[in-house]
């Protein structure tokens, strides 16, 4: 297989309370097959929220309709700092230097901050899908964007990446 042209990432999403994608999630995963092009790969980050159900990223693969391309599925993910440390393991191992990711608006500012702070050296893109959204969720954003800094040492130190470069420590 030749190397990946960039990386797209759709970052799930979980009210908690289903087992099945939530409209947020499906309306993200629709937006990346739309945004998906031939030699991408596709990165589907998400974990479950509660056992016994399956991971966001396993219920976005099995409903991906989109372009047959390299699909990775991170089930790790619980927060969007750590969708981020993930995804700059998979930059990392797939060598490219684009990567879009796919959110919501509401979710774009932060989604930016992250991902930027621990991509540093790659061409960033954050696009937003036609998502449902409440007061609750734009006050939910407003509420956690001062942790950001605090989620990024974390997450930095779960990918393996020093904190002045966004490389590979060591």
């Amino acid at each position: 297989m030749r190397p990946a042209r960039r990386l797209v990432v759709v970052l799930g999403y979980s009210a908690g309370n289903g087992d099945g994608l939530h409209p947020i999630c499906a309306a993200r995963l629709a937006h990346a097959t739309r945004v998906a092009a031939d030699g991408d790969a596709v990165l589907l980050s998400g974990s479950s929220r509660r056992s016994p159900f399956l991971a966001e990223a396993e219920l976005m693969r099995r409903a991906w309709s989109g372009l047959e391309c390299e699909l990775l599925c991170d089930l790790d993910a619980r927060v969007t700092a750590e969708n981020a440390a993930n995804a700059a393991v998979h930059v990392r191992e797939l060598a490219v230097r684009d990567v879009v990711v796919v959110t919501s608006w509401w979710h774009r500012f932060r989604a930016r901050v992250l991902f930027r702070a621990l991509l540093p050296d790659v061409r960033l893109s954050v696009v937003s899908a036609r998502t449902p959204w409440s007061p609750r969720l734009l006050l939910r954003e407003l509420a956690v964007f001062p942790l950001v800094p605090v989620q990024v040492g974390l997450a930095r130190r779960r990918a393996g990446l020093s904190a002045r470069s966004g490389g590979a420590s060591g």
